[in-house]
């Protein structure tokens, strides 16, 4: 069973207050603004400093439990036994203890300091080739969804980010049941961090990858496909484009991918058959 911290924590916001000056046609005004935070904040692993990223300062224990399964640090999130938040003057410190800790697949790997990761970065950390390109086992069958369920997610997506909606600046990984209800919704300046934080939220909710799909403000870059496969979603949406070895990653997995999804349309790059109506795709 996870168990966190129980001193202080980062305040719930997500975004700090700073005045501004405000220009347009003819007119100056000074006003108060909401900026995303970014913060840096340490990965710690039975005592050993595996990773810094930059990241907004929410769901910690969610992000935690989702960073390690989707890199595959942990196999089983019971492996993960505990979580300590330990706020620093230099940023927050994630102190976790976990059992048959894996990092990577190289003997000694987990006695070196990997490097900082930016708020944009899916593969900082990565020594070698075999550590970043990896390639998860294929997903199970999972459901079929219309193309309107698509849609009314995507309607609804906007309204679900109270803090992109405060600040316009960061990203947002959402769960969305097969009627097209949005579940779960995590946000961060950084769109795979975000991602792990809603990979954390369904384990720690024991929801099944199986059982809806995942709808993300990013592109599909390959690190998003690997995260999302790894714990078994079959369907995977994506407001803007996926790259080359996104699409290859998804074809091999299983994984349906959709690119460019709007009010009115969408791409489907890979397996087409769990999106109904969507046609002339290639497998």
């Amino acid at each position: 069973m996870l168990s966190a911290a129980t001193e202080p924590q980062p305040a719930e916001v997500g975004y700090a207050k700073r005045m501004v000056e405000r220009y347009g046609h003819g007119w100056a005004e000074r006003a108060e603004d909401a900026i995303a935070e970014e913060v840096p904040v340490a990965m710690v692993y039975n005592g050993v400093s595996f990773a810094v990223m930059m990241m907004t300062p929410l769901d910690l224990e969610d992000f935690a439990l989702g960073f390690s399964m989707s890199e595959g640090l942990v196999r089983h999130a019971a492996q993960l036994g505990s979580i300590g938040v330990h706020l620093r003057m230099e940023g927050i410190e994630l102190v976790m203890e976990v059992a048959e800790l894996t990092f990577g697949q190289h003997p000694g790997a987990h006695q070196q300091r990997l490097l900082p990761g930016r708020s944009g970065c899916g593969l900082c950390g990565a020594r070698t080739l075999e550590d970043a390109v990896r390639h998860p086992g294929p997903v199970g069958q999972g459901p079929q969804i219309d193309s309107d369920t698509l849609q009314k997610a995507l309607s609804a997506l906007r309204a679900a980010q109270p803090i992109n909606l405060a600040t316009g600046s960061v990203h947002a990984a959402a769960w969305v049941d097969t009627r097209g209800r949005i579940m779960l919704v995590r946000e961060d300046v950084g769109r795979h961090n975000a991602l792990d934080k809603l990979i954390g939220a369904m384990l720690r909710s024991g929801i099944d990858p199986e059982a809806g799909f995942l709808l993300v403000t990013s592109r599909a870059s390959y690190e998003m496909v690997i995260k999302a496969t790894t714990i078994g979603i079959t369907i995977m949406a994506a407001i803007s484009a996926p790259t080359a070895l996104g699409i290859h990653l998804a074809r091999d997995t299983g994984l349906t991918l959709i690119g460019f999804a709007r009010a009115d349309s969408h791409v489907v790059y890979t397996h087409p058959q769990r999106l109904r109506h969507a046609v002339g795709a290639s497998t």
